[in-house]
C-alpha cells in the first residue's frame, strides 16, 4: 500500500509532453512500486527508486541538477510493506497508526510558511485584501528565494525520491508488531489528519473557510487561489492490517 505525492515543480524544464513534473514523478514512482519485490527492504526500495529516476537524466545535465535541485523530478511517498510490517516515510507525508500521528516534514518548511504568513499579515494591515493574494500570491513570491535555497538540502537535510542518493537517516521507518492496526496515510494537503476521510475533509473545509490563505490557524507555503477548491492537492487512504 502506498501514497505518492509528486512535488510542485519549480523547474524551467518540463520533462514530459503530457504531465507536469510532479505528476511525471508520481507516475514513475507508482510504476516502480507496482513492480518491486514484495520482500524488498527500505534501503533496497530507496536505491531502486533513485536508480529509476536517475535514468531520466542525461549525463551532461548532472552538474546542473547537482547545483539546482529544483530542476529534478521529485516525489515523496509513504509505503506499507506487508511482509516486513513496516511503514516507510520518504519525504513530506503523514499517517495515523492506531490514532498516533506521525509525519516527516522538511526541516525548513515551518520557517518558510511563517515568513509568508508574516509578509501577508503586514500587507493586509497596510490595506491589502485577502482576495488580492488569491489572485497573485506575492507572499509566496517573496518566500520563493528561501524555498529554492532550502532545496539545496534535498537528499542531504531531508529525504525525497529525485534520482540522487537518499540519506537513510532522513527516512522514517515504523515497524509494527502483530496486533491489529488501523492505519491512515495522507499527503500534506490535509492540514489536520483525522481517523476518517469525512472528518479530515470537514477539518480542511473549516480551515479554508476561516483562513483560505493559510496564514493563521494553519501556516503553509501557499494558500487557496482563485478558482481552486483547496490550497494543495490531497490524497487519503485508510486500511487495516
Amino acid at each position: 500500500m502506498a501514497l505518492i505525492d509528486g512535488s510542485t515543480s519549480k523547474a524551467k524544464k518540463q520533462r514530459s509532453l503530457f504531465h507536469s513534473n510532479g505528476k511525471e514523478a508520481m507516475l514513475m514512482l507508482k510504476k516502480y512500486i507496482k513492480k518491486a519485490d514484495k520482500k524488498i527492504s527500505v534501503e533496497q526500495f530507496c536505491q531502486g527508486a533513485t536508480a529509476m529516476f536517475r535514468k531520466k537524466y542525461s549525463n551532461k545535465e548532472m552538474a546542473l541538477l547537482e547545483a539546482h535541485p529544483e530542476e529534478r523530478l521529485c516525489a515523496s511517498c509513504i509505503v506499507f510493506n506487508r511482509i516486513r510490517r513496516q511503514i516507510w516515510m520518504v519525504g513530506d507525508c503523514q499517517c495515523l497508526v492506531n490514532g498516533t500521528y506521525y509525519d516527516n516534514p522538511k526541516p525548513s518548511e515551518a520557517k518558510e510558511a511563517a515568513f509568508r504568513a508574516d509578509y501577508i499579515h503586514k500587507k493586509i494591515a497596510e490595506g491589502a485584501r485577502t482576495s488580492d493574494f488569491q489572485k497573485v500570491d506575492t507572499g509566496r513570491q517573496a518566500m520563493m528565494p528561501m524555498l529554492l535555497e532550502s532545496m539545496k538540502g534535498e537528499n542531504k537535510d531531508y529525504a525525497v525520491v529525485d534520482g540522487f542518493p537518499i540519506p537513510m537517516d532522513k527516512v522514517k521507518v515504523l515497524t509494527l508488531d502483530f496486533q491489529p492496526f488501523d492505519i491512515v496515510f495522507a499527503s500534506d494537503g490535509y492540514p489536520f489528519l483525522k481517523p476518517t476521510l469525512a472528518e479530515s475533509e470537514a477539518a480542511l473545509a473549516k480551515q479554508l473557510a476561516d483562513d483560505p490563505l493559510c496564514i493563521s490557524t494553519f501556516l503553509a507555503s501557499k494558500g487557496m487561489m482563485e478558482g481552486q477548491v483547496s490550497f494543495d492537492d490531497r490524497s487519503y487512504i485508510s486500511f487495516q492490517v
